[in-house]
């Protein structure tokens, strides 16, 4: 079923793992053609390029990008009792994760009359993407504003694109996860030019202002991806999402029905899908295609499971032992890893690189979907190996405040002066010894 590259035996540099172990190719730079004229257009023109372009790709033409606040309210009232109480569950559990991440001010006295303080001021407005394609997601409405609001983000758009079978509006969990949330700002707008509209702002078809933002967080597609590195710099962004992936290190105590199942889970969310198995048990590796043959059977979208199954980015790498396993998934820096092996909470402390680790049979990536309390926006594409998954870190900055008196300056001056004559700039030495010429 899946793909097989065999590493037993074999001597390998962290490059050569990296070279080896299945990817998704996905290209943006190739994309960035058919992207700028798109974000030009919404710069230029606004609300009116905006409307073009949901109708040709959405074939839906909203009469206002901002929905209705009673829009939400309706939304939230028709919700499922069961997705709702679903939802409040991982609102809370998210809260309480996210509560814990807040950081404070620190003061460090350098010297007697010389201190930096470190505050943290919160971004002041932020545009949360929440994609609407293949699927719908109103747990990323979640994971995108509540490490925000605890952060302190004051002002916040949730941006998802409309849905012609809901009459130009985003789909109704959307609105209703962003009435649950307190958000009362949605905008029915999706793709690039979503992304165009956040970060340059505009004027709404009743003559309502759409204004900017300072960053926008949020995975989505290609397009999407496109979109945010083209205006990365007038807006600040979390990442560069590429297809989800899964990586999965497992020795023969695995149940093959459990990895069987979790790497279905993944392939469930796009053809692009990664679904990688690590593992040093040719028995477990034939047990679990087996189980993939059998399970697949039975769900929804067998077309989509298939297909990135089968692709390149998906597969089994055979390994000789959990140790070169280890080096394997880390070389990899999957989205997600999960560890299902003796010991596994000794074997997930040494991964260095992975954007969400799951340890043991009982943490399946689906669970921190949705109700772990962690965030499930997380680095793809090997970035996990710099780059860290959303958290309230993201929407703050960092500022330095440097206080000192009088006598700490004069006391370090002359260090001041001679850095910047080894700098050939003393200029910056003289704007210390002016303030003791006189």
């Amino acid at each position: 079923m899946l793909n097989r590259i065999d590493l037993r035996g074999r001597t390998t540099t962290p490059a050569q793992l990296r070279a080896a172990v299945p990817r998704a190719e996905v290209d943006v730079d190739a994309v960035l053609h058919h992207v700028r004229p798109v974000v030009d257009a919404v710069a230029e023109r606004g609300v009116e390029a905006v409307l073009e372009y949901t109708e040709k790709f959405d074939r839906v033409r909203p009469a206002a990008v901002r929905v209705p606040v009673a829009e939400l309210q309706a939304a939230l009232s028709s919700l499922d009792p069961a997705v709702r109480e679903a939802l409040e569950e991982t609102i809370a559990r998210t809260r309480r994760v996210h509560a814990d991440q807040r950081r404070t001010e620190t003061t460090t006295q350098v010297v007697p009359g010389g201190t930096v303080t470190e505050k943290w001021v919160p971004v002041a407005r932020v545009g949360l993407y929440a994609p609407g394609g293949l699927a719908v997601y109103p747990s990323t409405v979640v994971m995108n504003v509540v490490p925000a609001q605890i952060a302190g983000v004051e002002s916040l758009v949730v941006c998802s694109p409309p849905q012609a079978e809901f009459g130009g509006l985003p789909h109704p969990t959307i609105l209703a996860a962003a009435a649950l949330l307190g958000v009362d700002e949605v905008w029915a707008a999706g793709g690039a030019q979503a992304v165009a509209l956040m970060a340059h702002g505009a004027v709404d078809t009743d003559g309502s202002e759409l204004a900017p933002v300072d960053m926008v967080t949020g995975p989505g597609n290609i397009y999407v991806t496109a979109a945010k590195r083209l205006l990365r710099g007038l807006i600040g962004i979390d990442s560069e999402a590429g297809p989800t992936e899964i990586a999965i290190l497992a020795d023969s105590t695995a149940d093959p029905v459990h990895v069987a199942a979790d790497l279905i889970s993944q392939a469930e969310h796009d053809p692009l899908a990664a679904s990688v198995l690590v593992t040093d048990s040719e028995e477990l590796a034939d047990a679990v295609d087996a189980e993939l043959e059998r399970q697949i059977g039975a769900t929804k979208h067998q077309e989509r499971i298939r297909t990135a199954l089968t692709g390149e980015q998906s597969g089994t790498v055979l390994v000789s032992s959990v140790d070169e396993g280890v080096r394997v998934v880390d070389a990899y820096a999957a989205e997600h890893l999960e560890i299902q092996t003796r010991d596994a909470r000794e074997v997930a402390a040494r991964i260095r690189s992975a954007g969400a680790i799951f340890v043991g049979a009982y943490a399946p990536v689906s669970l921190g979907d949705y109700c772990a309390g962690s965030n499930h926006v997380l680095p793809t594409g090997g970035c996990a190996r710099h780059s860290s998954g959303l958290s309230v870190q993201t929407f703050l900055r960092g500022i330095h405040l440097i206080d000192y008196s009088e006598d700490a300056l004069r006391e370090v001056s002359a260090k001041v002066v001679a850095l910047a004559n080894a700098e050939d700039l003393p200029a910056h030495g003289q704007a210390v010894t002016a303030r003791f010429a006189r």
